[in-house]
């Protein structure tokens, strides 16, 4: 048995010319050859920006769309061979806030659960209303909810089958605060409890925050993928804030150490930004206390993961 929940493998996808169209350039290749493996039970965060081919990788893990080339397996079971089985494994939320308007919140999640073949005695419809957040608007029709909430019942649809594996494709985008905190409380617990998730998102601090593992794609190809603390030392500079007990108005003395940028923040702060693999602190601290300035405070700053996002972007 596989220790992998998605086993991505020269994965190609290109989109041809479509009959209609008269333009010759129109036939675009979205994925170039993906190769992914997501671990069982891990929190992966899949990232990128926008066109680069994130939305292609799920939706032909949803069998929205057909892969040009390459292998795809779900939970160790091979699209190509059943893709129907895969379906019973996965569960996608969308970016679209597409919901069938005819249909209660709790009759549309008793409607997907049919779907699935789930017995009545089976379904866990009003465990996944009170969890999401969504028991005061069971009965509410989904074209009165708000965007936010909406995206909960969007969550749940996925969720009513029990699925292995949870992708949440931009699942924050326009949902405030509050409703975000409470909907990352969930997946967290159900990430614990063994289910694998697999999160796109623009809100950078957020994949920092929740993933364990991160893939990141430009172009149709993956350029990073790794441990989220092994890629967050891609940038080994970090950032030294000094607040002096007074003004300061001369620096320059900081330019005589190698590898290090300096410059004045305020009239009593001091940004210093230097590599700790070529300079130790102590000897910054050291250089300032030989030219008679008096520290009140210090602080450090390192890279966040948007930094490294926009680093690996330019470079790639």
């Amino acid at each position: 048995m596989s220790d992998f929940a998605i086993e991505i493998s020269g994965l190609k996808k290109t989109y041809k010319k479509s009959k209609k169209s008269q333009k010759e350039d129109f036939e675009k290749v979205a994925l170039k050859s993906i190769d992914l493996k997501i671990k069982k039970g891990s929190f992966f965060g899949l990232l990128g920006p926008n066109g680069a081919g994130k939305s292609s990788i799920i939706n032909i893990l949803a069998g929205l769309v057909n892969k040009t080339s390459g292998s795809v397996k779900i939970a160790g079971i091979d699209i190509d061979k059943n893709l129907q089985a895969t379906k019973f494994k996965i569960g996608i939320v969308p970016q679209e806030l597409v919901l069938d308007p005819f249909f209660n919140v709790r009759e549309t999640l008793e409607i997907y659960a049919g779907y699935y073949g789930i017995r009545k005695a089976d379904r866990r419809t009003d465990e996944i209303i009170e969890a999401l957040g969504l028991k005061d608007k069971a009965k509410a029709a989904p074209r009165s909810l708000s965007g936010g909430m909406r995206r909960r019942l969007l969550v749940a649809k996925a969720l009513v089958h029990n699925p292995e594996i949870l992708v949440l494709d931009e699942p924050t985008a326009g949902v405030d605060v509050e409703l975000r905190n409470q909907l990352w409380e969930y997946v967290k617990k159900l990430n614990k409890a063994g289910t694998t998730i697999l999160l796109t998102t623009h809100y950078l601090e957020e994949a920092e925050e929740l993933c364990d593992e991160i893939a990141v794609i430009n172009h149709g190809e993956v350029i990073a993928h790794d441990r989220k603390e092994n890629l967050m030392k891609l940038l080994s500079s970090k950032e030294l804030i000094i607040t002096t007990l007074s003004d300061v108005t001369n620096i320059e003395f900081l330019g005589k150490l190698p590898q290090l940028r300096s410059k004045l923040l305020a009239h009593d702060k001091i940004s210093i930004t230097y590599d700790p693999e070529k300079i130790e602190m102590e000897k910054i601290l050291q250089t300032i206390s030989d030219n008679k300035i008096q520290i009140r405070d210090i602080s450090t700053k390192q890279p966040d993961l948007e930094e490294i996002f926009k680093h690996l972007i330019s470079v790639k």
